[in-house]
């Protein structure tokens, strides 16, 4: 397992979320690439009171933060991005291929996302408020037109740009999680496999095995699983 308590990279995390949130918490697609890559890490948990200095590493006090050393970056896409170029093996060398898969973590980041993320977010934690019951048909519509381009993007192709599997697929599979945690997807079927094969690949099994343990161990007394 890549997860080392004395391994040069480390990646900041969540010690306990609420359960509407495993799962979806963004250190989970840092996990993810290092377990593709087979790069050995360590965690540092960070609760809901986070040190003082950490704002000087993680300006918006969130997760993840990642340093290996050498480099340190907060955003989930930047330092997929920072990741993917150490090895072929989630972007391709090519400058074609290369930047195709990295002009798919923003569209992922910037295209689809704060629209699934709104939608999912009204009937979810502000499900009951009056102001967002109204809000949820234009949402609704927002959100369900970006995946329907997305799934006509995507096709009968196995993955966004054919048969390989990079930073971009990725991370719009997280995308998709979300999605599909707000009931998103039943009008894009091949959405919803994409999803399912991301999910299926034994690196994302250990990332998310890893961080739900992580939740599992410092549940509160009292709080419901």
């Amino acid at each position: 397992m890549p997860i080392d308590p004395n391994a040069s990279i480390e990646v900041t995390a969540l010690s306990w979320v609420p359960l509407p949130a495993n799962g979806l918490v963004k250190d989970l697609r840092v996990r993810w690439a290092l377990e593709e890559l087979g790069l050995d890490y360590r965690v540092r948990l960070l609760g809901a009171d986070r040190p003082a200095d950490y704002v000087n590493d993680q300006p918006f006090n969130q997760v993840p933060y990642f340093t290996d050393g050498e480099v340190h970056l907060f955003e989930s896409g930047a330092i997929l991005q920072y990741l993917g170029e150490k090895s072929e093996t989630l972007l391709p060398r090519d400058p074609q291929g290369k930047y195709r898969a990295i002009q798919w973590t923003y569209a992922a980041l910037n295209s689809v996302e704060p629209f699934v993320q709104n939608r999912t977010l009204l009937s979810g934690p502000f499900a009951g408020e009056e102001w967002a019951r109204l809000s949820i048909p234009h949402a609704d519509q927002m959100a369900r037109l970006r995946l329907t381009r997305l799934a006509d993007r995507l096709g009968d192709k196995q993955w966004l740009e054919g048969d390989r599997f990079t930073i971009g697929d990725l991370m719009m599979v997280t995308v998709m999680r979300l999605a599909e945690r707000g009931k998103l997807l039943d009008e894009t079927p091949n959405l919803a496999a994409y999803m399912e094969r991301g999910q299926a690949r034994p690196a994302f099994q250990r990332a998310l095995e890893d961080q739900l343990a992580t939740y599992s161990e410092h549940q509160p007394e009292g709080v419901a699983a």
